[in-house]
């Protein structure tokens, strides 16, 4: 069958043990080349065909896993962070399905986890927020109206934002518009768990000016939200008080 493999944020030992072992019986790989570490490809066993897919079409990526699965070999198809997640793997699967080849999808490791380690962060405060919101800005890949950052930002939420680093002054600025205020506490993620990651910090108004000055236009998460801050409420789930199915609550002295 063919593998689509989530190879994680960029740290090559982030990947999951089943997609490494993967890597290691794989007889050919396709990998998006853009935006998976090669370093990932030191699992891959000598004589394994490799192909990057940065340059490829749908039908030519396509032409490669049905002759790898028609050689018998292991193919996996290797995506960055995990595939569920502007992976475009539906199509790719769907067009499987037509050809009657099986494949199986192995979960990665998200850029959005690793952001929220690199800032030291929880998406789910108690009294802050227990939404995390993931979306994107649209660009050349249009966005449901339903769905713009407005609409999106109404509610205060938990926010991760990909794949618009490149807008990000207007971004911040539509955040705004929907409801976030503006000394609302964000960060800027540069390639989570990467050698060169960086974290720059501020609010939706100073963000902009803060990415311009370090030249981070891409490869780059924004996340939004009161969970950025000092202020929250400790979890009940610890409270000496609290009684659920394997504690009984101690009444306060």
């Amino acid at each position: 069958m063919i593998h689509f493999v989530g190879a994680g944020p960029g740290a090559p030992d982030l990947i999951t043990l089943r997609g490494a072992e993967l890597l290691r019986r794989a007889g050919m790989v396709v990998y998006a080349g853009s935006l998976v570490n090669p370093a990932l490809l030191d699992y891959v066993p000598e004589g394994c065909e490799v192909f990057d897919s940065a340059s490829m079409t749908l039908d030519e990526v396509l032409e490669k896993l049905v002759q790898g699965h028609g050689r018998g070999v292991t193919t996996v198809r290797l995506h960055t962070g995990d595939p569920s997640l502007y992976g475009a793997i539906r199509e790719q699967m769907d067009a499987l399905r037509v050809r009657g080849i099986p494949f199986e999808v192995v979960p990665g490791v998200s850029s959005f986890c690793a952001a929220a380690a690199a800032v030291g962060a929880e998406y789910t405060l108690p009294g802050v927020s227990q939404t995390l919101v993931i979306s994107r800005m649209e660009g050349r890949t249009p966005v449901p109206e339903r769905e713009g950052i407005r609409s999106l930002a109404a509610h205060r939420a938990s926010m991760v934002l990909f794949l618009s680093t490149g807008m990000l002054r207007k971004l911040c600025s539509e955040l705004v518009a929907g409801g976030y205020p503006e000394d609302t506490p964000a960060a800027l993620v540069y390639r989570a768990s990467w050698p060169d990651e960086r974290v720059l910090r501020g609010t939706l108004a100073a963000l902009p000016d803060a990415a311009e000055a370090e030249v981070i236009t891409r490869t780059a998460l924004v996340l939004v939200g009161r969970f950025l801050g000092d202020t929250y409420e400790l979890s009940k789930l610890y409270d000496p008080a609290f009684e659920h199915g394997y504690r009984h609550g101690k009444a306060e002295p």
